[in-house]
């Protein structure tokens, strides 16, 4: 327990899970940003690779949730259409993920400063794609699976430029939230084993990640409730 809390002061420990299950129910509710919150906002006590170690098994375990809500032969149909865009991102993450042990501090904290404030202001922006604007196509998948891949590996968050792409080449909506699971999902399994690797992801730092996923799964759940809710609200059901 000491050596635990060798890492995060309980002050901040506690900080840490009210972060972790506010994250969780907005993924609920929107199905991403559980990365962009939980780096974000415990980068502001803690070492950017120590929130980023931390978000690693919330972000897998709730990803694996959401992806398995639907069948496997959903899941297989989902891989073989996105396959080149997931190989792209899977070898431009597992390879940026080894760039953040040897990278300054204050130029990671710049990094994840600029992608959570870019993708931000460009969803909110008329620059945003329109839903159905591109078309998909090999090259398209390359050039943001690799974009994706590279912000992700540096930072773990991949969301913004993944659910801008799916909108943009028009996918349906149940088909999007699949996607959205299954590559977050595979996306977490490859940060883990890339930064297991590259030492972020240790003995250390591996008990601060498991203990924030009973507070992520259960703000998952309660942001889902709260989408059925309003849903129900909204179309009467």
């Amino acid at each position: 327990m000491d050596a635990f809390f060798s890492i995060l002061s309980p002050p901040l420990f506690a900080i840490a899970l009210c972060i972790a299950f506010f994250a969780e129910v907005i993924k609920g509710i929107v199905s991403f940003a559980i990365p962009m919150i939980l780096l974000s906002g415990i980068s502001t006590f803690a070492d950017p690779e120590l929130a980023l170690a931390a978000l690693i098994l919330p972000t897998l375990v709730t990803n694996a949730m959401q992806a398995l809500r639907y069948g496997l032969s959903d899941v297989w149909r989902t891989m073989k259409r996105f396959k080149v865009f997931l190989s792209v991102g899977a070898l431009m993450l597992f390879g940026a993920a080894q760039l953040v042990p040897v990278l300054p501090t204050n130029l990671l904290l710049l990094v994840i400063g600029l992608a959570v404030t870019c993708f931000a202001l460009w969803q909110l922006s008329v620059r945003a794609p329109e839903p159905g604007k591109w078309s998909q196509n090999k090259i398209l998948d390359v050039e943001i699976g690799a974009f994706a891949g590279l912000i992700g590996g540096l930072s773990g968050i991949w969301g913004p430029p993944t659910v801008a792409y799916l909108t943009a080449i028009g996918t349906p909506k149940k088909q999007q939230m699949l996607a959205q699971g299954m590559i977050y999902g595979l996306g977490a399994i490859l940060l883990m084993l890339g930064h297991w690797k590259s030492g972020v992801f240790n003995s250390a730092t591996f008990p601060l990640s498991l203990s924030l996923l009973p507070p992520a799964v259960l703000g998952m759940w309660l942001g889902r409730r709260f989408l059925i809710a309003l849903i129900r609200q909204r179309f009467g059901k």
